[in-house]
């Protein structure tokens, strides 16, 4: 008997599982909808604490305001925020300060709500011709989303980071491209994530999951957009250069001080530490198979060597564990989600010493890194490839090699082998029984 959870027993009458009765929406995204906008509600009535920098530099790089303009960052070096998240700013505004503030509110909001289904349709594409059971990965993404909301909301809604927002939105985007085989796009997405916030340097090493030849290409798409955006401000004003040494105050929970780093501000060599640790860390993954690990080890690397310990930097954190949960394994429990969440969000609540806070961090980040790269995986039912014979597992190798004519040809995730070899693209058209 077939089994209805799956991509190969799925009828072919286009009925999809999870929903609602007739309705096109499923069942574990209205649960989260509502769980969404609870939490929207609890922190609406103390939220937006940082959306006047947003404002500020939004007016500062298109109004006529001195000390503005190019000139933004060599004279604002506190504004540690990229060009996209300003023009993104710019849309509200036309509306008054307090409407424009909720509207933000609610626009970040619903990207966090949108990534969780991209997140679930990206499980579905990957794990496509595996056996996958769709209500076992939507049950999946429901849990980890309940852990990710909580801390999406404290980013989007309570400090309103639209730059980490958009930045995060960007980079799943850009999984999701990689997983359906789009090599520009995961290009242009990471550039656009790196113009929002710069710390998204972090997840570069995605590209490497990605054929050479198309890496190439999308690595110039990097590079390209990303000197678009930010080399104008460099090459007229100099000064600039100064605000990539911009420091924050060392707080006593910080797991810096786990490290003998007691400076009472940020050590001249912490940024360049966290993104060239983010960035080894995930080429590392992707050298071992496990890209899904890439946004996870990232944002270890920042919580690990940041000087601050705000609670908005753990929405990075979620997001890497969901992806994990949803992508890099298939366990029912999404409990990396739940030990991130109640780790680095319930010792801010419960535990009073900054000692202990700083030394959990630390933990957190070491263990789960550790664990991401090196814990054994689960084998998964190999893909098939034209003629039969077993290939990689969509665990082990989001790239598959599919046997040719005399050759050996790539396939980007999210292709299916043609019979002559070649890779063909698909479309989420095609699927009767997606995650999302």
């Amino acid at each position: 008997m077939r089994n209805a959870g799956t991509a190969a027993g799925a009828p072919r009458t286009g009925v999809r599982i999870g929903r609602l009765g007739r309705h096109p929406v499923r069942w574990h995204t209205a649960l989260l909808t509502v769980w969404t906008a609870l939490w929207f509600v609890v922190a609406d009535r103390h939220g937006a604490v940082s959306w006047h920098y947003l404002r500020t530099g939004e007016e500062l790089l298109f109004g006529e305001i001195p000390g503005g303009g190019l000139a933004l960052y060599a004279n604002h070096p506190e504004l540690q925020i990229g060009p996209v998240s300003f023009v993104v700013a710019g849309l509200f505004t036309p509306f008054p300060e307090a409407v424009g503030e909720k509207l933000a509110d609610a626009f970040m909001s619903g990207l966090g709500l949108y990534m969780l289904v991209l997140v679930g349709r990206t499980a579905a594409d990957h794990y496509r011709g595996t056996g996958l059971n769709h209500r076992r990965l939507q049950q999946r993404v429901l849990v980890a989303g309940a852990a990710f909301i909580p801390m999406w909301v404290e980013v989007a809604v309570r400090f309103a980071h639209l730059d980490d927002v958009l930045a995060l939105f960007f980079t799943t985007l850009a999984v999701r491209a990689l997983v359906r085989g789009n090599a520009t796009a995961v290009g242009v997405l990471l550039a656009l994530a790196v113009d929002s916030k710069p710390w998204a340097v972090g997840f570069l090493p995605l590209l490497l999951a990605l054929p050479r030849p198309v890496r190439l290409r999308a690595g110039a798409w990097v590079v390209g957009l990303v000197a678009a955006a930010w080399l104008p401000f460099y090459l007229t004003h100099l000064d600039t250069f100064a605000a990539a040494h911009f420091t924050i105050p060392n707080q006593p929970a910080s797991a810096l001080r786990w490290f003998g780093v007691n400076d009472p501000g940020t050590p001249w060599w912490d940024r360049p530490a966290q993104m060239t640790l983010g960035m080894a860390l995930g080429a590392l993954a992707v050298r071992r198979h496990r890209w899904a690990a890439v946004v996870l080890l990232a944002a270890d690397a920042r919580i690990v060597l940041d000087p601050s310990v705000y609670t908005y930097y753990n929405a990075s954190v979620l997001l890497g564990t969901l992806i994990w949960d949803s992508i890099g394994q298939r366990r029912l429990v999404p409990w990396v989600s739940w030990i991130a969440l109640i780790s680095l969000y319930g010792s801010t609540l419960l535990i009073p010493s900054d000692s202990a806070r700083g030394l959990i961090r630390l933990a957190f980040a070491v263990g789960s890194a550790l664990y991401v790269l090196w814990w054994p995986q689960r084998t998964l039912r190999s893909r098939r490839g034209p003629t039969g014979s077993a290939g990689p597992s969509a665990e082990q190798d989001p790239v598959a090699r599919v046997p040719g004519a005399g050759s050996v040809r790539r396939v980007l995730p999210g292709q299916r082998p043609r019979p002559d070899g070649q890779a063909r693209p698909v479309s989420s058209s095609a699927y009767t029984c997606d995650s999302g």
